[in-house]
């Protein structure tokens, strides 16, 4: 017995694909048998595993099982969750060893997929082509594990309270807050959360509906945010806040209806965080602003810049210590008094914390922000084969530049005009391009340099490829 994947659906971060085209249930079945094989081999026994509200997430859930308790390892099935909850199952749980959640993310309804967590982890990059091996190979462990339930839901949400902890619940009484969960996998346990939150919260599209039949759920869209735009403007509310479709990542609206994009709520965090925790090192990925750098600068920390991908900036956490990161696709990551894993209700908490602790309205803390014009990701297709390859020409050219020059994740050059990136996606068939910059003419020569290195490696800033 063996079994062979698609392809395209061993990704960097997680495994991802088309339900009836590259993803059914003797994958799923695969894919637990195989990552219950890695974690035998490496000791653990133990697997917690969630689901996300997509229509076919149960009878991936199913099959994963199958294959988890075949390969010997016992499983315990928290249920329909946002992947915060798997992961919170898999930390506060000593007994347990790993964690997988079926979700599709953000992707469109006919989308699935794996995010896994291996012995307190992140499992990705070469962890996820180890599955195809080992699944291709059939070098499959035998056994016969055993399947209990556990809800999370309750010690969950009183987790997630810790967050306020300290803070004058009174002064929290005039709050008024707005949520929107995008009829994703967060909805019951956002219920649960504001019932239980001091001040007035208002909350859009709760109910789990894996067709997303309100607005898509990519709180990275300003399109997506919307309704909640609206909401925080009829009721008069001081900010709102979105999900994506599993919980992890985080969009937010201030009280004016600016979007707080990822980088600006990272502003909010470390500033809060740094009257703690002086000298801390705060992480954000290489598409964010300038003005988070010196921010986190200014108020004591030390920043540091890494490569985009939630698993490469949880790594790096560990690695560096840092009780903070973030990144502009709205994963924030908190380890200070949390597990630092990207939870995003446990971020709109921290929200209104960090309001309260900073004595500012986070409107006032949005005023306070420099006003940059950036562009936003730009993203264009190009061949697989090229990808790597068009980065690596840019940056030999550019070795003897008189620009700063960072190779961190692709290549960041800072100008007197700002900062212009280009970086090949680790996901998908193309180049990821942004630029920014304190005028309107200046983001218009940090986009020439762009456009003349790719026009000196053949190609071209031409269609707009999407997620």
């Amino acid at each position: 017995m063996s079994h062979n994947f698609d392809p395209s659906i061993l990704r960097e971060y997680d495994i991802r694909g088309i339900i009836g085209e590259t993803l059914e249930a003797d994958d799923a079945r695969a894919i637990g048998r195989s990552f219950g094989t890695l974690l035998k081999r490496a000791g653990g026994s133990k697997v917690a595993v969630g689901y996300d509200g997509r229509q076919s997430s149960p009878m991936l859930e199913h099959a994963v099982v199958e294959g988890l308790t075949a390969s010997g390892c016992d499983v315990v099935q928290i249920g329909l969750s946002a992947t915060p909850m798997l992961y919170y199952a898999e930390a506060s749980d000593a007994q347990v060893d790993g964690g997988i959640q079926i979700t599709g993310s953000h992707n469109p309804p006919n989308y699935n997929g794996f995010k896994m967590v291996f012995q307190g982890r992140p499992f990705f990059g070469q962890d996820i082509q180890r599955i195809g091996e080992i699944a291709a190979s059939g070098d499959w462990e035998d056994g016969a594990g055993a399947v209990s339930e556990r809800p999370v839901m309750d010690s969950y949400i009183e987790r997630l309270l810790e967050g306020l902890d300290g803070i004058d619940r009174s002064a929290l009484a005039s709050l008024k807050v707005g949520w929107d969960a995008g009829n994703g996998a967060a909805g019951p346990a956002l219920e649960k959360l504001v019932a239980k939150l001091p001040g007035e919260h208002h909350v859009l599209f709760t109910e789990v509906d894996g067709t997303f039949p309100n607005h898509h759920p990519d709180p990275t869209v300003e399109d997506n945010l919307e309704d909640l735009r609206a909401l925080v403007a009829e009721k008069g509310l001081d900010f709102g806040i979105a999900f994506d479709g599993d919980g992890d990542r985080i969009g937010a609206i201030d009280g004016a209806g600016r979007v707080i994009w990822g980088d600006q709520l990272l502003m909010i965090y470390a500033q809060d965080l740094l009257q703690r925790q002086q000298g801390a090192t705060i992480i954000a990925d290489v598409k964010a602003s300038r003005a988070l750098f010196d921010h986190v600068e200014k108020h004591g920390g030390k920043p540091l810049m890494w490569k985009t991908g939630h698993s490469l900036i949880k790594s790096k956490m560990k690695e560096t210590g840092s009780p903070l990161a973030g990144e502009m696709s709205g994963h924030v990551f908190f380890a200070d008094t949390y597990y630092g894993f990207d939870d995003a209700l446990y971020a709109g908490i921290r929200l209104i914390a960090a309001s309260a602790r900073l004595g500012e309205s986070v409107t006032q803390l949005r005023d306070a922000m420099p006003e940059m014009i950036n562009t936003p990701e730009m993203r264009f297709q190009v061949d697989e084969s090229r990808k790597f390859a068009a980065i690596d020409e840019v940056k030999a050219r550019l070795k003897d530049s008189p620009a700063d020059v960072d190779g961190t994740d692709g290549v960041r050059v800072t100008t007197d005009d700002g900062w212009w990136l280009l970086r090949a996606s680790n996901t998908q068939d193309v180049l990821v391009a942004r630029a920014e910059s304190e005028s309107e003419a200046g983001l218009e020569r940090l986009m020439e340099q762009i456009d003349e290195q790719l026009a000196l490696s053949g190609l071209a800033r031409g269609p707009q490829a999407g997620h």
